[in-house]
């Protein structure tokens, strides 16, 4: 499957109101709040990117995710440990899974997900990572080895950083960080989608 090149990885329903109407076509609801709230995070969510027709993506809480008849989940390593795969798969819903190692890609690759994530890129400062940033090399290795898998690289991307990602084989750049803490994510937003067409098409 193809995806957007921009894939806003956001914090809640507000701020994906916020930034689908600026052209956005991928985005994941990444919800840390109370647990009675994720319901209506995700059914308000799922109502923006209709009306946009843009593809929602929620992290982590799948049961919530199909009770509401969302058909595309992200479930980190750990959320794999307990995530129900088959009830997912039965469900119809695309999984994209984050990896960062070659065992972690491997167990991934075992599940037939939609697309990889590899992570992170650069430094971030989004959270405290146990993994040191993977580097340009490791997007090429990795694309080697997943082929025409989408491929969605995450962690301290920039604007200016997607033209060296996306010839390195990244098919995806995921944007945390620079986008929710602009001062303007809503023109950061279309300098994010003008910039990775000109990278994806330079010419």
């Amino acid at each position: 499957m193809r995806l957007p090149r921009v894939y806003a990885v956001l914090p809640d329903a507000a701020m994906i109101a916020r930034l689908v109407p600026q052209g956005l076509r991928l985005v994941q609801l990444r919800f840390k709040g109370a647990a009675e709230d994720v319901p209506g995070q995700i059914a308000a969510a799922m109502a923006v990117c209709a009306r946009h027709g843009a593809q929602l993506v929620v992290n982590d809480h799948w049961r919530e995710a199909l009770d509401q008849g969302v058909d595309f989940i992200h479930l980190g390593q750990e959320d794999l440990d307990s995530a129900d795969t088959a009830a997912i798969a039965r469900a119809g819903a695309l999984l994209g899974i984050s990896t960062h190692d070659r065992a972690e890609l491997d167990r991934a690759l075992a599940l037939s997900p939609a697309y990889v994530a590899l992570g992170p890129i650069w430094p971030t400062q989004l959270k405290v990572m146990r993994w040191q940033p993977q580097g340009l090399e490791k997007v090429r290795r990795w694309k080697a080895r997943i082929g025409d898998l989408p491929l969605v690289a995450i962690g301290g991307i920039t604007a200016e950083r997607l033209p060296g990602l996306f010839a390195a084989g990244a098919d995806v750049a995921a944007v945390v960080t620079d986008l929710v803490t602009a001062s303007d994510p809503e023109a950061r937003t279309r300098h994010w989608l003008t910039e990775a067409e000109a990278a994806h098409d330079p010419l």
